[in-house]
């Protein structure tokens, strides 16, 4: 049976805290980060490492309605 790795329980925390490190939109909070640009990456790659998997973490949570998850852990 294959090993599923564990979700990182700060991963939500690190998407209203954590900015985007270069691009169009550096400086930006990731979850400010609008869903076209999430699409370009999913289209294109998403980066390697923790700031791939947030960025693809935060285009599921635009692409299904949850952004709701996001609002309580802002303030």
């Amino acid at each position: 049976m294959e090993d599923i790795p564990l979700p990182d329980p700060g991963m939500l925390v690190k998407l209203v805290t954590m900015e985007m490190p270069f691009g169009k939109y550096k400086g930006r909070i990731l979850h400010t980060l609008p869903v076209s640009y999430l699409e370009w990456f999913s289209q294109k790659g998403f980066p390697k490492g923790q700031l791939g998997t947030l960025l693809q973490a935060l285009y599921e949570i635009k692409l299904n309605g949850l952004e709701y998850l996001l609002l309580n852990l802002k303030k």
